[in-house]
């Protein structure tokens, strides 16, 4: 009977029931996800790391680069920079300072801006930091400045479903007629300014001071080859019309002006240079009864956007 009973030990017993689990276990599940979408696939992982870097991609302003970190040194130009509004990071104050009344002022200009730091420094670290120069006891730091792409400009202008009005420089060094111009685009419904990398004038602190906050709306783009940049442009179906004295055509005559137009100024000295002249689809001149020889970046630029202004008007 023992061995009968361990003989029936090893049977199963009456079984609970799945309540219909089973079968629904074997039903499909829908179409199997692609390989993108099954966690822990390797496609899968490849797709989440490309979604991240489309996250930190720089905005497409930043795609001409940046400029360099600059420092304005003294009373005077300190507090003409904080009262124009040049972008700042850092006021440097030398310990010990003789508070004068330009010293109050750029505290005090400093307070009211927000966002500029204010750091306290003996006088022999300020002599280093600015190689020695007469700083008088007042260093601001700028940051360096963030270049468009010469393609965003023209772009922006579509997007905005106006036709692109562009000014680009050529072998303009000075950083004031560079401020100028950033201010006269600004002023007659420009879409930006177009500077080459090497050999030409940026956005300094001098330059924005001389655009007199314009520089805060208009956009600066730099081409690393200033030539190719207006073939670009040509493409993308603007008129290159370059500034020289013996231009064939009057400023007044270029009913091209009144369409998307890319207007290039050269240096007051030697003007266009051979191989920019060459890609301007015309050249023209500004008459001057006076009888001036030239007229400087930032005064023969005004001229030609008035004009591109009236016309569009």
């Amino acid at each position: 009977m023992a061995a009968n009973n361990r003989r029936m030990s090893g049977k199963k017993g009456a079984q609970v029931g799945s309540g219909g689990q089973r079968r629904r276990g074997l039903e499909g599940k829908g179409p199997t996800p692609p390989a993108e979408m099954r966690k822990g696939h390797k496609k899968n992982r490849i797709a989440g790391a490309k979604a991240k870097q489309a996250v930190r991609r720089p905005a497409p302003r930043g795609r001409g680069g940046k400029g360099t970190s600059e420092m304005v040194v003294g009373r005077n130009p300190v507090v003409e920079a904080l009262r124009e509004g040049v972008p700042a990071t850092t006021l440097y104050v030398q310990q010990f300072i003789d508070n004068d009344e330009r010293v109050r002022e750029a505290l005090q200009l400093v307070a009211e801006r927000g966002g500029i730091h204010l750091m306290e420094a003996p006088r022999p670290e300020l002599d280093r930091m600015t190689n020695g120069l007469n700083h008088q006891g007042l260093v601001l730091q700028v940051p360096p400045y963030e270049y468009a792409h010469p393609e965003d400009l023209a772009a922006a202008a579509y997007d905005e479903g106006q036709d692109p009005l562009i000014v680009a420089l050529d072998g303009v060094t000075d950083p004031r007629n560079l401020g100028a111009v950033v201010r006269s685009a600004s002023a007659f419904g420009g879409h930006g300014v177009v500077v080459p990398e090497r050999r030409a004038a940026g956005m300094t602190a001098g330059a924005w001071k001389t655009s007199a906050g314009a520089a805060a709306r208009t956009p600066v783009a730099r081409a690393a080859n200033l030539t190719r940049a207006l073939e670009a442009y040509k493409k993308a179906g603007l008129v290159v019309v370059g500034l020289a004295a013996d231009g064939e055509t009057e400023v007044g005559e270029l009913e091209a002006l009144g369409g998307p137009v890319v207007i290039v100024v050269g240096s007051e000295g030697k003007g266009l240079s051979r191989l920019v002249g060459e890609t301007c689809d015309f050249r023209v001149r500004i008459p001057m009864p006076g009888g001036a020889e030239s007229l400087n970046a930032g005064v023969a630029a005004g001229v030609v956007l008035y004009e591109a202004a009236r016309r569009r008007a």
